[in-house]
Parts: C-alpha cells; structure tokens; sequence
C-alpha cells in the first residue's frame, strides 16, 4: 500500500477570516473560483477570488520555457522502444542537457528583464529547477560511476556557484596566479582520474605527515589550509561562509576526504553534511529535503516533494517523462488506475489548456498518455474559447486528425448559432453544413428565404452557388440551392430549363408554404417565352390549386387571374 500523503499546507487568502465567514469554491478546469459566503455574515459576498493551480503557465518569461521544451518532449517520445538500453543513454543524457538549457536561457532572459518585472521569486525558482535537474542528471540519467562521481558533483556545484568560474578566470589571467588572492578560493581539477588518485594519495600523506610534525605551527593559516586538504570537518566548517550551502560544503567535504566515493555511500554523507552545516534551530528548506532525496537515491520522493514544493507541473512532468523512459520508474504505479508518468503529464497538460495560446502544446502530451490522454483531450478541447473562427478551425483540425468526430460537430454547432446570433448567415450555414445538422440548416435556409421576400435579392450567393452535395442535408437547403439555381437559369436565358425547374419546385412539395405565392408569380414572366410549353405547365399548377384550402392557397380563379394577367409579379422578377 502506497503511504498516504500528508496534509497540504494552508494558503491563506488575502483579506478573508475564516472566523468571521464561510468559504465557498466552484472547481473550473484550471483553478478554483474561491467566495466567501453568506452565513455568518452581516451583509452579501462582498469578495471573489480566483486561485490556480498552476500560475507559472500565465508568466511572460516562462513562455519559451513551455515552448522548447515541448519540442524536446515531442522528440523523446519518437526514440525507439526497441534499441538496447546502452545505445540510448547518450541520447538521454543529451535531452537531460537540452533541457537544463532552456532552463539556463529563461534564466537568461529574467535577469536581462529584471529590472522591468523585479521578480526575484521566479529567478530563485528557475536556478532550483535547474539545480535538481542537474543532480539528477548526475546521478540518475548518466549514473555516474564510483571515481568519477565527485568530478561531476564538482561540476555541479560549481554550475551553480555562479562567482566561482568568474574568479577563476581572474586568478588565471593574472600574472602570477598562485599570489592571487582569490587563488585558494577556486582549486580546479583536469587531470585524469588515475592521476587525480595517485597525486591525490602522494599528497594528503605529505599533508599529514607536515600537521604531524608541526610544520606549520608558526603560520596558522597554513596550517588551516592543510587541514582542509585533508578533509578536517571542524576547520571547513570553521569557513562555511565560503560555502554558503550544505550540498557545497558536502562535495568539499568528499573532494578532500572521500575522492573516490561509491554512490551507495552518499546517503551517510548527504545526511550527515546537512546536519552538521545547517544550524540546530533552522529548519530544512524544501530545496533541502529534494536534494537529500536524490543523494538517497529516492526518485519517487524527489518527484513528490517537487510537486508540492513547486508551483508548476512542468518540472516534475518532464523529469518523471525522461526517468520513465529511463526504466527507472517502472515499478511505480498509481493505486487509482495510471502510473507516475501519465498522471503528472495529463496534469501540466491540463493546466496549459486554460492558456489562451499554450493549449496546442496541450494536445501533443495528451496524444502521449496511452491511458487517458483520450479522454482528457476530449473534455479539454471543447472548452476551448472560440473567440475566432480561425481559432475554431485549428480546433477542427486536431479534432479531425484524432477521429473526434463528435467534439467536431459540437464545435460546429458552436460557430453556426453564434453566427446566426450576429446575422452572419452565409458562415452559419456552412457550419452547419460542416456539423451535418438538419435542423439548423433548415432554420437557416428559412432565414435566406425570408431575406430573399424582404430585399429580393440573395446574399452569400458564392456558398449558395456552390452547396453541391451539401444541399441533400435537408428539404429546406435543398430548395433553397434548387431555386437559386432556378435564377441562375433564367439569368442565362435558358427559360426551358427554368421553368422545367421552376415547375419541379412546386410539384416537389418540398418549398415553405410562405413562398409558394412567390414560386406561382415566378412563373409568370415565363408566361412569354415561346420554348415554354405552358399547356403542360398551367396544368400542373392548376393542380396545386387543387389542394385543401387548410393548405393556405390561394383558390383557383386567384391563381388563375395572377397567371394570365400578371396583376403581381416576384421579387427576382421585378429587378429583371
């Protein structure tokens, strides 16, 4: 059974008592919209708050932080399963480092902004982001050996000891480099670890051999650097200040006593460094507790303390992505259905769909999660705002190219009733063409007609023209293309076909019965074109007249007055 979680700490909102009132909340798909209520209160609500989840998604500066590093995701996930786990390595290790880069250029560009955001807060997150990411290259992802070990941890420290190369290259270009002040400060190493070892033993007996006999009793700042070569805990300590962290004194504390030290082993002295550097009374920092977790060894209690401690699922997303393909969280299963990986992925995920622009990252790390990541794109991608049909369409287009055809027709429904509501009926017709929705094509078609009796004319004449296929979707759209068609005959002279098609409207029983007068005075300029046989034609619309008078036509000697002495005549026909 996985061991339960403790009791997250309490956020305390701005200008709330939690004696005073009650607190309400609504969950949203990205944040908490967070009230107070009414019991216990003397007048309404007079507060709302919205907390998120995730705030790091809305930053400005963590913009290409989300960006590249999707593309780095995007590319792990196409190294093949198959290849042996040796041949890989190289490739992880150098997508741990393309990640810790753009890490290294967000930081960059704060501090190039820095005077403009003064977010010191988000610089301090950035460089601890990119301090446990690299501890855990080190000791996870590359698996640095016994021996080599402390050269990388070197590294590290020195990464992230931001004055230490800088002194270093001041003590180099001086002209003599062993007088400069600053010369102890920085020791380098380049040798080879088997000359490091050897040189390293000749030396620290030497050293020992020189305390011995109280060499250098009559210089104590002598004597305290060769304690230090030797690894004297209460003489380095004496000098923390130098060091400013535990994890510094630590690998300073291997460097001169431990060199050689096995992974197994640093456990006993990470425990032991933070404890001895950290006064009694502090209490660790949560940067503390993740540090000492990974020189433990213990991925999943990194993982879990970096969720709490951090306030963005980017971090802990993309580190669980790369060990997972590491095969170092294998065994690592969630006890209610998904693993590690999936879980905290479908969370960052989730978390950028509530970004205006960082929601088509979303769908890549959705397409991902095998579990469900389907399902988790279909509830997100219908809450998108459609704020723009552009929009709409690239909304489309994901859908379509995952099947969703679904969440395809809802989006379409959308689009076509907000077009309507703003008198856009050429666009609300072809969404809801594209939704394959009868019903609303219909109501549409109804409303081009209606237009068509009130300003004789057709607007969006070009998709009209062009419904070819689409128009069968309803009787409506089908009259409504069929009739226009009808126009675009009688345009071209071609009265036979207009009235074969005039007359096949009629009998077709598939026009509104409001426009069934106009389709009769239609007709009548027909009435005077020779290649017309109208014998046939007024038999045919005598019949209609024929019909039961619950049918509200017109009776027969009306119709048959507006046929012979064209007392009106249609909308089209009055413009021809």
């Amino acid at each position: 059974m996985e061991e339960v979680d403790v009791e997250p700490t309490t956020t305390p909102i701005p200008g709330f008592d939690s004696n005073q009132k009650h607190l309400g909340f609504v969950w949203g798909p990205g944040d908490i919209l967070v009230y107070e209520t009414i019991y216990k209160a003397s007048g309404g609500c007079p507060f709302v708050h919205e907390v998120r989840k995730d705030e790091d998604i809305y930053s400005p500066i963590l913009r290409k932080l989300f960006n590249e590093s999707h593309h780095i995701f995007v590319g792990l996930q196409r190294i093949r399963e198959d290849l042996p786990s040796k041949n890989k390595k190289p490739q992880f290790v150098s997508i741990s480092k393309n990640y810790r880069s753009v890490i290294r250029a967000c930081m960059e560009e704060l501090q190039q902004v820095a005077v403009v955001y003064h977010n010191d807060s988000l610089g301090t997150t950035l460089l601890s982001l990119e301090l446990i990411w690299n501890l855990c290259e080190v000791l996870f992802i590359d698996a640095a050996p016994a021996g080599s070990l402390v050269l990388h941890l070197l590294d590290w420290v020195r990464l992230h000891k931001a004055d230490v190369d800088e002194k270093a290259r001041e003590v180099l270009a001086s002209e003599s480099p062993a007088e400069h002040q600053a010369y102890w400060d920085v020791p380098g190493e380049t040798q080879t670890l088997t000359e490091f070892d050897v040189k390293w033993r000749h030396w620290r007996e030497e050293v020992d051999r020189c305390l011995q006999d109280q060499s250098f009793a009559s210089n104590p700042h002598l004597e305290d650097i060769c304690k230090i070569l030797v690894g004297d805990e209460d003489v380095l300590l004496e000098h923390k200040e130098l060091l400013s962290t535990w994890y510094h004194f630590l690998v300073t504390r291997l460097l001169f006593s431990h060199p050689t030290v096995k992974p197994t082993e640093l456990h006993y002295y990470a425990q032991s460094s933070m404890h001895m550097f950290l006064d009694t009374r502090s209490v660790p920092e949560p940067l503390d507790s993740i540090l000492l977790a990974a020189f433990e060894f213990d991925i999943h209690q990194v993982i879990k303390d970096c969720s709490i401690a951090l306030n963005n699922w980017w971090f802990v997303g993309h580190l669980t992505d790369l060990l997972d393909h590491c095969k170092l969280l294998q065994s690592h299963n969630l006890h209610f259905g998904s693993n590690l990986r999936e879980f905290l992925l479908l969370e960052y995920a989730s978390g950028l769909f509530t970004h205006h622009s960082l929601w088509q990252l979303a769908v890549d790390y959705f397409d991902h999660c095998p579990e469900f990541g389907r399902v988790y794109l279909e509830l997100q991608i219908e809450r998108v705002p459609l704020d723009t049909e552009r929009k709409a369409l690239k909304v489309i287009r994901i859908c379509e190219q995952r099947q969703m055809t679904e969440q395809v027709r809802s989006i379409c429904k959308i689009m076509a009733k907000k077009a309507l509501r703003n008198n856009r009926l050429g666009s609300a017709l072809s969404w809801s063409i594209r939704a394959k929705d009868a019903a609303f094509a219909t109501l549409i078609s109804e409303r081009f007609l209606q237009d068509y009796c009130a300003k004789g004319t057709f607007s969006d004449l070009d998709l009209i023209d062009n419904l070819g296929p689409a128009m069968l979707l309803s009787d409506r759209l089908t009259f409504l293309g069929k009739y226009r068609e009808f126009h675009r005959l009688y345009g071209e002279k071609r009265f036979s076909d207009a009235a074969k098609l005039l007359l096949s409207l009629m009998t077709a029983k598939i026009a509104p019965r409001s426009f069934w007068m106009t389709l009769l005075t239609d007709a009548l300029p027909l009435l005077e074109q020779k290649e017309v046989n109208w014998p046939t034609a007024l038999t045919s619309i005598l019949d209609l007249t024929k019909a039961p008078h619950n049918m509200m036509l017109p009776p027969p000697c009306f119709t048959v007055g507006m046929v012979f002495f064209g007392l009106q005549a249609s909308p089209f026909f009055l413009q021809t």
